[in-house]
């Protein structure tokens, strides 16, 4: 069902660049700190990692650093802060390693173990400059707001860059199964840090917006067989794009169709038995090559309004059962959420549909989940995050205090 025409989806590619800005700034116009080199160059990311080292969780190699709240680096965030590499597992189950970055304001917590908050970017692009452990260092986050907002509560804070962000190797972009386990490891990664201060029976609150909404829907799902130690005790989650195959028709000939090419090269960097690559033409292979370095606002500029059609050699590939199957595995609300949600989602979001955020709520609501459920009127996607991400950290506040909460299923 869609609830509003589909030439609502097809806004203006500068406002999509205004949509997509929140979430990342494209590498080559921002000022770098002296001494803090890319990814790419730098023997952190870089060096052989020994992937299979230990249990999902363990972490593998950590450095303190510094953070930015400025892209000129004027403005250090007063909290003691590491990057880390640690064990996580692919969406196929195989062990990998994901980098990301623990934050720990310095001022005390009293009453009980400090609350973590399991941070899942939004939609920061695929190439390796995009990573949010190396734009914290550059002081060019731009969930800074969201993520200052958490630390000025007195809560610690772990991202995860996601598998292949920063570390070597493709993202796997938009493939929800190997984003949530990412987020739950980053959990558990940070209870591990020596000197960090967090308990491993700390409260956890997950927090998570478009693609970070993706992660943490899976990270609440997996977490009661992957992570089941783990004290999650609120889930807050929006603008999901809990089904991939319906964003991926809604915005086939929209200005969003870039993050379509992104999420079939995310799936692509995941999984082996996707038709992909081979189905590529001569245009779809030049778009692809540049979708796999940019990050969002780049990746915006692309191949905006494009259309499957015009990228592959195959009338459509979607109804392919491999492409079918893959997707619907990284499809949400198939298993009921460790903990209560609060999932949000603005009634004329143009990225990802709104009646993909109700179907998410309905098929929670049906399997016993117990879920706030928060419409955000007349927003599109930005709005959104603007005016949900707030609430739902306020709600998440609620959980750490140990307030009763109530479904509106």
């Amino acid at each position: 069902m869609r609830i509003f025409p589909r030439s609502f989806g097809r806004v203006s590619v500068g406002l999509l660049i205004l949509v997509t800005t929140l979430f990342t700034v494209p590498g080559q116009a921002t000022a770098v700190p002296v001494g803090v080199p890319a990814p790419l160059g730098d023997p952190f990311y870089t060096h052989p990692i020994e992937q299979s080292s230990g249990v999902p969780g363990n972490v593998i190699r950590h450095r303190a650093v510094k953070v930015f709240a400025d892209p000129l680096a004027l403005f250090p965030m007063p909290v003691d802060a590491w990057q880390l590499i640690y064990r996580s597992t692919s969406a196929t189950g195989a062990p990998n390693a994901v980098s990301g970055t623990l934050l720990v304001p310095r001022t005390p917590w009293s009453g009980g173990p400090r609350p973590l908050v399991g941070y899942a970017v939004g939609t920061h692009g695929l190439g390796d400059e995009c990573a949010p452990s190396y734009r914290l260092r550059t002081g060019t986050e731009n969930e800074i707001a969201l993520i200052g907002r958490a630390l000025l509560a007195g809560w610690a804070v772990v991202l995860t860059d996601y598998e292949g962000l920063g570390t070597p190797g493709r993202h796997t972009y938009a493939v929800g199964r190997s984003e949530g386990h990412a987020v739950l490891d980053a959990v558990r990664a940070a209870a591990r840090i020596p000197g960090a201060g967090v308990s491993p029976t700390a409260p956890v609150g997950l927090f998570g917006y478009s693609q970070g909404g993706q992660a943490t829907a899976f990270a609440a799902e997996l977490a009661p067989s992957y992570a089941p130690e783990l004290n999650i005790v609120g889930v807050a989650t929006g603008g999901v794009p809990a089904d991939l195959a319906e964003v991926a028709r809604f915005n086939d000939g929209n200005a969003g169709f870039s993050l379509v090419l992104a999420a079939a090269a995310g799936h692509d960097a995941a999984y082996a038995d996707v038709p992909f690559e081979e189905i590529l033409d001569e245009r779809g292979r030049a778009a692809v090559s540049r979708v796999r370095e940019a990050c969002t606002v780049e990746l915006a500029t692309i191949a905006p309004f494009g259309r499957i059609a015009d990228f592959v050699t195959v009338p459509d590939p979607l109804p392919d059962p491999r492409w079918v199957a893959r997707l619907a595995e990284n499809s949400a609300g198939t298993r009921v959420p460790a903990a209560p949600v609060y999932l949000y989602h603005g009634t004329l979001d143009e990225v990802v549909p709104f009646a993909v955020g109700e179907e998410l709520r309905s098929a929670w609501c049906a399997r016993g989940a117990e879920v706030r459920w928060q419409p955000i009127p007349l927003a599109e996607h930005i709005l959104g995050v603007s005016v949900g991400g707030p609430a739902a950290l306020t709600w998440l506040g609620d959980r750490f205090a140990d307030r009763p909460t109530t479904s509106n299923c």
